[in-house]
């Protein structure tokens, strides 16, 4: 029987647990050995005789040096990668393009991973599409940091004292998090714009009832799995400007967009946040990748001209409970690929596992990642 190992996280302000209750229940009945770290799901609001009731064993830290699989939520740092043994099987967002370093580790140390944020956009894979399920909440999530910031209502209110009128909110963006943005603006009676490269987006924002910016000339720029492709400083030059009305008269403005492996493209420069009417807020959901607006710093909030300017990529962290519920349902879909009757097997034909492998045998079996560290692609 293999044994899979639900790790503490340990990255600064992470809060999420990879595995609760709930999912131990369904890894159990792949005939997995479920063992949970001490502590692992505190901040989710999970205790461990919670996890031993779901049938886990409660064990120390050390113990992941036996563990077949081992599922974590952020990348694990050198130190955590060398208490993996040879072979182990890693599940886990890894950020390849950001921990190089680790990446080299884990294929040194003959890791199989099979990191979240490669799972490929294919039907078959929805049920273990993290990505998705975590950007979900950052968009809810953005949408109430920002009515918290701002001082105005979202939402028409016809008073005797007066009309006040709705505020306007900007998304850039419409993938999972735009589109959930979208949706929980207009709840809160926001007038919402959207921008986005992808023409198939348009139909999706019109759906929820934001009004899809124009971007004159503008080709369809779909790339590979649904994500936006990379375009030239052409495209968005003339993207910025059509942004600068509705940025003019905007209350808030969110940023999701952001390219697989890459950095994030910069779509609202300094000048733009200098447009901006004083007050107003700027949510950067890509902060972690450099960031959507020029003056985004992933450390803190910033403040510029009266505008604040408020890193996002930790927002999934700040919601533990349910971040952890769905990542752990995420993980659990992931584990019955690899598992048959307790017997742990990495299929390399099966699509969802090719697409996601990292590292596998000494190797780096993502080109991307593989061509970045040799150097082609820096």
């Amino acid at each position: 029987m293999a044994v899979l190992m639900v790790v503490r996280e340990t990255a600064p302000g992470e809060r999420r647990v990879a595995a609760t209750p709930e999912s131990v229940g369904r890894l159990t009945a792949l005939g997995l050995d479920v063992t949970v770290e001490t502590g692992a799901g505190a901040h989710a609001h999970h205790d461990d005789d919670a996890y031993r009731e779901a049938g886990a064993t409660i064990v120390g830290a050390d113990a992941v040096a036996e563990a077949d699989l081992v599922a974590r939520v952020a990348p694990p740092s050198l130190e955590e990668v060398a208490r993996l043994a040879e072979g182990t099987v890693l599940l886990s967002f890894i950020a390849p393009h950001r921990n190089l370093e680790v990446v080299a580790e884990l294929a040194r140390r003959r890791v199989t991973t099979l990191a979240m944020e490669l799972v490929p956009r294919i039907s078959r894979a929805q049920p273990i599409d993290a990505l998705s399920s975590q950007a979900n909440i950052a968009g809810y999530r953005s949408v109430i940091v920002a009515a918290y910031a701002l001082d105005k209502y979202f939402p028409l209110f016809m008073t005797a004292a007066g009309t006040i009128r709705p505020a306007t909110i900007v998304v850039l963006g419409a993938g999972v998090a735009g589109l959930q943005a979208v949706a929980t603006a207009k709840r809160l009676g926001a007038i919402v714009y959207v921008s986005d490269i992808r023409e198939a987006a348009r139909e999706e924002v019109a759906s929820l009832g934001g009004e899809f910016i124009d971007v004159p000339d503008a080709e369809d720029a779909t790339g590979e799995g649904g994500y936006a492709k990379e375009v030239g400083e052409d495209f968005l030059t003339r993207q910025r400007r059509a942004l600068s009305e509705r940025l003019a008269k905007a209350h808030a403005v969110i940023t999701t967009a952001q390219i697989p492996g890459r950095p994030a493209p910069e779509l609202v420069t300094a000048e733009m946040v200098e447009e901006l009417q004083p007050g107003a807020v700027v949510i950067d959901l890509a902060a972690a990748d450099g960031g959507n607006c020029a003056l985004t710093d992933p450390a803190g909030e910033v403040e510029h001209g009266g505008v604040r300017i408020i890193p996002g990529q930790d927002f999934p962290a700040q919601m533990p409970g349910e971040a952890s519920a769905v990542y752990g349902r995420n993980i659990a879909n992931f584990a019955g690929l690899l598992v048959t009757d307790g017997a742990l097997a990495v299929d390399r034909e099966d699509a969802v596992v090719a697409g996601a492998l990292l590292t596998h045998d000494g190797e780096v079996t993502h080109d991307r990642t593989a061509e970045t560290l040799a150097g082609g692609d820096r």
